[in-house]
């Protein structure tokens, strides 16, 4: 488990990360997402012991990450997949961790296999694709066999092959108890690999929940109907407080009315129905939606750049 407990970070003036509580609990993958300048890489390196809060407290496991005896066992990471001796072999780098650390060197060889890396073990890093690199990364995260996993952007580099492979890993080891924890750009991943979120924006918290209820957030209340009687149903939801789109001549888009009392009415007005499915917003959508007031950077529409100039 992972705790952070009004945690704040200053860097001379600049508030990086601005009392910011939240908890990443065992047995499901939490996405950790912001906008860049979010504070992201800056919480993170606090988990890791990397930076020392200027308040509050960060702990893994109950302890902070330099209280741990053993931290490789307690939690892995993979912050920089880069930050490797390229004139090592990959098995190497990896026996070299383990040797420092008290891990037994079968360990080594469990998981070059479990990211794949069999073939290429003896051969030196500085070589290794970007893909590669990430999963000699992701293999040194596991070496510990720890119960905690913080991992930064994991399906940088990988292949389409190598993207469900590290989505189907991932939630294996959640569903074993882990604390998964993933800082991802791809929210179209994210929505498919992770259960909950923690979405942050100017250092703050912005939202700690569930995926499920972070789109439901954003979606509102439309209704996507499809009939070939549409101008007729238009014409029996209309109303107070409702809003009818024409999207296309059999599609409607209703505000206003549930899917349960669109069908009602539609039933009593002996109206067939093709399709009567709640809009809803993407992942994407609704982080857009929802951190569009925490954006440090934002792209400058050319024509206002014109008229400024």
């Amino acid at each position: 488990m992972i705790e952070a407990g009004a945690v704040s970070k200053r860097y001379g003036e600049k508030v990086a990360v601005d009392d910011l509580t939240f908890t990443v609990r065992p047995g499901a993958v939490t996405g950790f997402l912001g906008p860049n300048g979010a504070g992201k890489s800056t919480t993170i390196r606090m988990i890791m012991g990397l930076d020392a809060p200027t308040s509050g407290t960060v702990t893994v496991n109950g302890k902070r990450y330099d209280r741990h005896v053993a931290p490789l066992r307690e939690v892995g990471a993979l912050l920089e997949a880069k930050a490797v001796h390229t004139g090592r072999s990959a098995y190497n780098h990896l026996l070299a961790l383990a040797l420092t650390t008290g891990i037994p060197r079968r360990r080594v060889d469990e998981v070059i296999g479990l990211v794949g890396l069999a073939d290429v073990a003896g051969k030196r890093v500085g070589g290794f694709s970007l893909g590669m690199g990430q999963r000699l990364g992701v293999a040194a995260a596991l070496l510990g066999d720890p119960a905690t996993l913080v991992l930064d952007e994991p399906v940088n580099g990988l292949d389409p092959q190598g993207i469900l492979w590290i989505r189907k890993l991932l939630r294996e080891l959640a569903a074993e108890g882990r604390t998964v924890l993933v800082s991802s750009h791809l929210l179209s991943e994210m929505a498919l690999t992770a259960e909950h979120l923690i979405v942050i924006g100017k250092g703050r918290l912005i939202a700690e929940t569930s995926v499920s209820e972070f789109i439901g957030r954003a979606s509102g209340n439309a209704v996507r109907v499809r009939t070939a009687r549409a101008a007729d149903l238009r014409d029996l939801l209309t109303g107070p407080d409702v809003s009818v789109t024409s999207v296309e001549p059999d599609l409607l888009e209703v505000s206003g009315r549930s899917s349960a009392e669109i069908g009602r009415i539609a039933c009593d007005g002996s109206i067939p129905l093709e399709e009567l499915v709640p809009v809803q917003a993407s992942l994407e959508e609704a982080f857009m939606e929802l951190t569009d007031d925490a954006l440090e950077y934002r792209v400058v529409e050319a024509a206002q750049e014109r008229r400024v100039s």
